[in-house]
């Protein structure tokens, strides 16, 4: 039964992430941002402008990494024909191809 549910929590994070994957991108920038100036506040012999630049270029790195992520992910699933039409949308495009 603990397994049951731990692959549903697994394929729940999964389908979140599929769903909102600039959101989750910006949730790795957030975290790479305060764990690296967490990281930085701890060693005391850096000037704090030098601790805010290192911050900086760790979180880039991270999101970096997150972007390619979504973007293989998006790949992935446009290939294997699992990306649904965002209902949201279809008052504002036209996903059928209707030319009327």
């Amino acid at each position: 039964m603990a397994a049951e549910n731990k692959s549903s929590t697994m394929e729940d994070i999964r389908q979140w992430v599929s769903e909102h994957k600039l959101r989750s991108v910006g949730i790795v920038w957030v975290s790479g941002v305060a764990a690296s100036l967490a990281y930085n506040w701890s060693r005391p012999h850096m000037k704090t402008s030098v601790k805010i630049m290192h911050a900086r270029v760790h979180s880039q790195a991270l999101t970096l990494g997150a972007l390619v992520a979504a973007a293989g992910l998006e790949y992935y699933e446009r290939k294997s024909g699992q990306t649904p039409t965002p209902k949201k949308y279809d008052s504002v495009f036209d996903f059928a191809g209707d030319k009327s």
